[in-house]
């Protein structure tokens, strides 16, 4: 009886991109993009207000994740966001005295 075998895409592991951007990259782009155009929409300069900012924190993200790892600004942000001191429980789970001598 033969082995068979199906074509598969060699690619299985490679990650979400669109124009080079990941996705949360593209999320944060589109994030100020909507908060400026909200602060901003009304006024004559949206391509300067609006648009070159966006356009910068872009560029900006494109160049400073070369060569960084998957997923780079979801951990940088999480690890600036929590607390400073790490404990295993938040709340003892007894109350137990310490012992006396």
């Amino acid at each position: 009886m033969p082995l068979r075998t199906v074509p598969v895409s060699r690619c299985l592991d490679k990650k979400l991109q669109i124009a080079g951007f990941e996705i949360p990259d593209l999320l944060a782009v589109f994030f100020l993009l909507s908060i400026l155009n909200f602060m901003f929409g009304k006024t004559d300069q949206k391509l300067l207000l609006i648009w070159f900012p966006s356009l910068f924190v872009a560029v900006v993200l494109r160049l400073a994740k070369r060569g960084k790892p998957e997923r780079y600004l979801v951990h940088f942000a999480r690890y600036h966001l929590r607390s400073r001191s790490l404990f295993a429980f938040y709340e003892p789970t007894k109350n137990l005295s310490t012992p006396k001598t």
